[in-house]
């Protein structure tokens, strides 16, 4: 099972799955009976105050990516139809942040916690997480490698996160 990130502006693919929104607000510029997504989860984003409180500035990334956790943490059931989507095949999370790599959707799956593994899947089989544009990475697009972070999750599955790098 794959769970993949991408910004909303970009096009459906069949490819992504079961699609669900992780914003707080709806997108600009985006009319909802255009858009395809099987929910849009406000639940599962940060709420208002720490979603102002981060404001997309990268300083505050660290600070923002703790609280969120914290924030999901106490709400566990928000989470339950991404689990519930994730059982069944794949899943994208949809976001509209500009910037790909400071955002709630990153959060999301690379969020540790005490989660409820599936009882049909064994910890030890992870599946991929991958961003969908070919550019995203923390590092420069010209060093020519690939990284690849395995960490829990907050859907109750280990994750392999491999991003090549140009």
């Amino acid at each position: 099972m794959n769970l993949r990130i991408k910004r909303i502006y970009e096009a459906a693919s069949p490819a992504d799955g079961d699609r669900f929104l992780v914003d707080r607000l709806w997108p600009r510029g985006v009319k909802k009976e255009a858009l395809t997504f099987a929910a849009w989860l406000k639940d599962v984003a940060p709420s208002d105050t720490p979603r102002r409180w981060f404001g997309h500035d990268p300083a505050r990334w660290t600070t923002f990516r703790r609280r969120y956790r914290a924030e999901l943490k106490s709400h566990p059931a928000a989470l339950q139809p991404l689990r519930d989507a994730l059982a069944r095949g794949f899943v994208t999370l949809l976001y509209s942040a500009r910037d790909e790599a400071h955002n709630q959707a990153v959060v999301l799956p690379s969020s540790s916690w005490k989660h409820r593994p599936h009882p049909e899947r064994p910890e030890t089989d992870p599946p991929e997480l991958m961003h969908t544009n070919p550019h995203h990475h923390g590092l420069s697009p010209r060093c020519g490698k690939t990284l690849s972070h395995e960490f829990p999750n907050y859907f109750g599955l280990h994750v392999n996160r491999l991003i090549s790098l140009k």
